[in-house]
């Protein structure tokens, strides 16, 4: 039987940042620009089994990803660990109102915790160092 990881964070570039903070026994299956239908493409036959399992996906989905659809596919595969959703940001400056009320329903659906930071570069989608370190911390890794 194979060790279970201790963290595993899949996702986009704001998954590539998180990781950049966590600790260094976290695993990353994350792409910066990835959608969640690119994701699933790449990564969509990857066991995701870990102790805590960090998803960072959604920002970067247009209206020709099925966000709910795809992000059914990955929660679907998840039987092991504690899942925990970095809600994409929603502020002045960005924010997609149908990626965030997926990532709500089907975290809310498995019982999966959600966490965001308030701490974002001026592109209002990216997290400050401060902020990649808040999500570390929420996230309990």
């Amino acid at each position: 039987m194979s060790m279970l990881l201790a963290c595993l964070i899949i996702g986009d570039s704001i998954g590539v940042g998180t990781k950049m903070f966590a600790p260094k026994e976290c695993v990353s299956y994350s792409k910066g620009g990835f959608n969640t239908w690119q994701w699933n493409k790449k990564w969509g036959n990857t066991p995701l089994e870990a102790k805590t399992i960090v998803i960072s996906l959604g920002t970067n989905d247009h209206k020709g990803v099925n966000t709910k659809k795809e992000f059914t596919k990955i929660r679907t595969r998840i039987k092991v660990g504690n899942v925990i959703w970095i809600m994409p940001p929603c502020n002045k400056g960005f924010c997609k109102p149908g990626v965030n009320a997926a990532v709500k329903e089907i975290a809310t659906k498995y019982g999966d915790k959600i966490i965001s930071t308030s701490y974002v570069q001026p592109d209002n989608v990216h997290p400050s160092w401060r902020g990649y370190k808040d999500l570390v911390k929420k996230a309990g890794i």
